[in-house]
């Protein structure tokens, strides 16, 4: 059969791409692997010693494998009959009429491998050592007051439908309002199988370029907003905390719109690290104690985050700790007028879009720079 030149490459480039990922993920390893958590759990002496934790520990790893092995397995049925395709239809001699139908299966085939491939290669990026932890995102109003409060909303708003989209957990924990309009801060907890390994792509500051909408003479204005991400931990990792030297708590009513929504007694939560400064508010929850749980979890892990960013160097971090909100160190531009274009400075991808971006189309962005490796903040 003829057999069309750019096919027989994609293919052939499929199969080479495949084997690098399989050998680069250890598949074989991380199946012996899952073997001997298997055995350990079908022994009884582990669930007769009473040693509900070391159980409870090896299910979760064991599970954790079984996730990891899922994609690839599907992948390689994937593969198996791309490959096993591909030799048929160079063999198999046919009339005009049947080759179309040859050609649709074998561009599906191509198609489903092509998925596959990109996506597990995502997942090979996808494997730091927090990457498959939930998120606990921040975002802050840069200088500008209400422009950059309003700018500030419309970000939360697009990660809440990025989240919808990637069926994630969002988990509202503080909202600080503008004064006029907007959000000066909020952050919230993302829960969902590499929710820190994809919204790590975000940390830094996003720019807006628009006519303003609380300017009567309609100029154009730029505004900015921060956006941090720190992996939440999990309970395995240590963090250093003396609760009664390191630690001030403060307790306040949570704020609200109003009526029934306003808490009537004190049980949001402010602590404050005092060794280093940083300052965590949850409020999201009735129960004093719920939200003291939950800000002294917010705590550790941007305690963790501080000292894995004192061991790297200032040049690989996306924004100083102090730094600016504005000019000078931001990743992404959102342009609506005099045009609309959404652009990273990192991986210089752009689209012309920005309604989808703005209703949580990000994977694009966020893909390129997994695919991209270490990003650098562009200056300027």
């Amino acid at each position: 059969m003829f057999l069309d030149h750019g096919q027989k490459e994609e293919v052939e480039a499929l199969i080479g791409r495949w084997e690098k990922l399989t050998a680069f993920l250890k598949i074989e390893e991380k199946r012996a692997q899952l073997a001997e958590l298997q055995k350990q759990l079908a022994e009884d002496d582990l669930w007769q010693s009473g040693d509900h934790a070391r159980a409870q520990a090896l299910q979760q790893e064991a599970r954790a494998c079984e996730r990891f092995l899922e994609p690839i397995e599907a992948g390689e049925k994937a593969m198996q009959w791309l490959q096993e395709y591909f030799q048929l239809y160079q063999k198999t001699e046919c009339s005009e009429a049947d080759r179309a139908e040859w050609d649709r299966e074998l561009i599906q085939a191509i198609t489903e491998a092509r998925k596959t491939v990109d996506s597990l290669e995502l997942q090979a990026f996808l494997s730091g050592p927090m990457d498959e932890n939930n998120a606990i995102v921040t975002i802050h109003a840069g200088a500008g007051g209400t422009e950059a409060c309003d700018w500030a909303q419309m970000v939360f708003r697009m990660y809440t439908r990025w989240i919808e989209r990637k069926g994630f957990v969002m988990e509202l924990q503080s909202l600080q309002n503008g004064e006029e309009a907007g959000i000066s801060s909020v952050t919230f907890r993302v829960e969902g199988l590499h929710a820190y390994g994809y919204l790590k792509a975000e940390r830094g500051v996003h720019r807006l370029v628009r006519i303003s909408p609380f300017n009567a003479n309609r100029k154009r204005h730029t505004s900015f907003c921060a956006v941090d991400v720190i992996a939440e931990l999990k309970e395995e990792v240590e963090v250093p905390i003396d609760e009664e030297k390191d630690l001030k708590i403060d307790v306040f009513r949570s704020s609200g719109a109003g009526g029934q929504h306003v808490n009537k007694t004190e049980s949001a939560v402010r602590i404050t690290h005092l060794p280093t400064g940083i300052v965590v508010t949850c409020q999201n929850e009735r129960s004093q104690m719920k939200n003291r749980a939950s800000a002294l979890s917010v705590l550790k892990a941007r305690l963790y985050e501080r000292m894995q960013d004192e061991k790297r160097s200032a040049l690989e971090r996306f924004y100083g700790e102090k730094g600016e909100i504005g000019w000078g160190c931001q990743i992404r531009s959102y342009v609506f007028q005099p045009y609309q274009m959404v652009k990273d400075l990192r991986t210089q991808v752009e689209t012309d879009n920005v309604q989808a971006v703005m209703d949580g189309d990000l994977d694009l962005f966020i893909e390129a720079w997994l695919r991209a490796g270490k990003p650098r903040t562009r200056q300027g």
